[in-house]
């Protein structure tokens, strides 16, 4: 049964911008922390976005001040908004439900000039 179905990857040129969607499933709830992980090809997974219960929003460095994470409990999706998108954000990028440990299959993300 799938739990987490991530969208709106694509390819895009530096500088651009892209929305990423996390659509959830029954397990969801307001209070359920959720996260962002990206993995490059021959990179580990790295944690980029957190979003808790009460909407406080943690990122990594290499994100913070670009991307803005996002929750909306009525349609249980988690949205990450990505701008000034770098090459070096290329990376398949996956939702992760901390307590429940779901994953999603990934949406992959190209940035190239």
């Amino acid at each position: 049964q799938v739990q987490l179905v991530e969208s709106g990857g694509g390819s895009v040129r530096p500088g651009e911008s892209l929305t990423l969607t996390c659509q959830t499933s029954e397990f969801y709830s307001d209070s359920e922390p959720m996260e962002w992980y990206r993995q490059a090809p021959g990179n580990q997974r790295e944690l980029i976005a957190t979003i808790s219960g009460g909407h406080a929003e943690t990122y990594a460095d290499s994100v913070k001040d670009r991307f803005r994470l996002s929750r909306d409990n009525r349609r249980k999706t988690i949205t990450l908004q990505m701008n000034n998108l770098k090459p070096e954000d290329t990376a398949l990028y996956l939702c992760h439900a901390k307590y429940f440990s779901y994953w999603g299959q990934g949406t992959q993300v190209t940035v190239s000039s």
